[in-house]
């Protein structure tokens, strides 16, 4: 299956491109609470993983993204999202209206994007059956708002050890290249995927004020341990 446990009561399940799409399982009673959805082609392995976890109580997502809705219409369980995010969760389109791909260096990796990537991530519209915003408690997490990537995205954060998982606050991939950052570093969202650059570099400032001992991203290996807050802080500066 894959399944990895990263902290208590938190899973991760990996796959798709490179193994860099990540959806969470946070226990919650008898079940489970999927945080972020990945990608349709996750969709078999992330139902069964929530199965053998409990059964998927309900879905929430990072943000509306189609690299992070993709299996949220297969799980068989209501999904929530942020306000700000209904829309988008709930439309047919692909890539967000405020995109600028134009903007990504490489060509190739533009094609791909607008072509291919998105449209092969994305499992369709969401129905969306109740919303989550700033202060909300979910699965013993509370949300926290970062907008600018998306404006509605939002991160759950766990003060009794200093958990974050924060879909995609920070990027732990070049996207404009399609690659790993190298190891422990971080990177606010390319501009050319999001909705407010300025509100994203200060989300990952509000994010490394928290001082997380772990940080669980929407792509890539989890980063852990001493010096996440310099990481961050460097990375809102770039």
């Amino acid at each position: 299956m894959g399944l990895e446990r990263v902290a208590d009561g938190v899973w991760l399940l990996r796959g798709d491109f490179r193994r860099a799409m990540n959806v969470y399982f946070l226990e919650d009673g008898d079940g489970v609470v999927q945080f972020d959805a990945a990608t349709k082609g996750m969709r078999r392995k992330a139902r069964a993983a929530a199965e053998q976890l409990g059964g998927a109580k309900r879905v929430v997502l990072g943000h509306a993204h189609a690299d992070h809705r993709g299996t949220a219409p297969y799980m068989g369980a209501p999904v929530f999202c942020h306000p700000d995010e209904v829309a988008e969760a709930e439309s047919d389109a692909s890539i967000p209206p405020y995109w600028h791909l134009e903007e990504l260096p490489v060509g190739w990796v533009r094609w791909l994007y607008e072509h291919f990537l998105m449209r092969r991530w994305d499992g369709g519209p969401v129905k969306i059956a109740g919303t989550v915003a700033e202060g909300d408690e979910v699965a013993g997490f509370r949300v926290l708002h970062f907008p600018g990537h998306a404006p509605g995205l939002i991160g759950l954060w766990r003060e009794s050890d200093r958990v974050a998982v924060v879909s995609d606050v920070v990027y732990l991939v070049d996207s404009a290249r399609l690659k790993p950052l190298p190891e422990g570093e971080a990177s606010v969202p390319h501009p050319a995927f999001g909705w407010d650059h300025e509100q994203a570099r200060a989300s990952v400032r509000r994010l490394a004020a928290l001082e997380p001992e772990l940080l669980c991203t929407g792509h890539e290996k989890p980063l852990r341990g001493p010096g996440l807050r310099e990481t961050l802080e460097r990375a809102a500066e770039k």
